[in-house]
């Protein structure tokens, strides 16, 4: 008996925690996208994407994936808002960042922010997540043309784990993946161990 409640307390309190932010200009369908992975990870029904506001400050969204506990930070992208996104830097284990497929005139913009996210010292190390959202849409440019417009190639594998995927907010197409994709990385990333450490924790395996 012993044995089988500390194997369902191991299970139970065992799991990984993983901070993640969820990044973007305004209107690139971040909350979306949060509230589609709760529906995809877990029983909860998201919120309906036509009574979804802007984002003025922070949404929080949890998941379980596997054996890990995904929490999420959804930040508002209105430029003015942009300037608190550093604040969650130091303690995030991995960032998700959306570009509207659909929005070419918004392109440069969208670039110029994500460029600004990869160079800061912050998030050195962090596995980045690089979606071409609303690929669901007629009016979507190819999920191609968006990385050769952010010039993914330049991105060095062996300083920056990234994947770059064509994904839809609204009907789910290539979150599920992705996420899972995000998560091994995770998993295995030295950017994980360093804030175990620094939160006193045990090390643990890396790449």
């Amino acid at each position: 008996m012993f044995s089988l409640f500390y194997g369902l307390w191991k299970y139970i309190f065992s799991k990984t925690e993983f901070h993640i932010l969820i990044l973007g200009i305004d209107k690139a369908g971040k909350t979306t996208f949060m509230e589609k992975l709760k529906s995809l990870f877990s029983n909860l029904e998201g919120i309906p994407p036509d009574r979804i506001v802007p984002t003025v400050g922070l949404n929080i969204g949890r998941v379980e994936v596997s054996n890990s506990k995904l929490v999420f930070w959804d930040l508002g992208g209105q430029p003015g808002l942009r300037s608190i996104w550093e604040k969650y830097y130091e303690e995030a284990h991995a960032v998700i960042y959306l570009i509207d497929a659909t929005c070419p005139s918004r392109f440069e913009d969208s670039k110029s922010a994500l460029e600004k996210i990869l160079r800061h010292e912050d998030l050195q190390g962090a596995p980045f997540l690089i979606l071409a959202n609303k690929e669901d849409l007629s009016e979507a440019v190819s999920a191609e043309e968006v990385a050769r417009y952010l010039d993914l190639k330049k991105l060095d594998e062996r300083e920056r784990v990234y994947m770059f995927e064509a994904v839809s907010a609204y009907n789910g197409m290539g979150i599920k993946e992705s996420v899972e994709w995000l998560v091994e990385v995770m998993e295995r990333s030295k950017r994980t161990e360093m804030l175990r450490v620094r939160a006193g924790g045990t090390p643990g395996p890396s790449a």
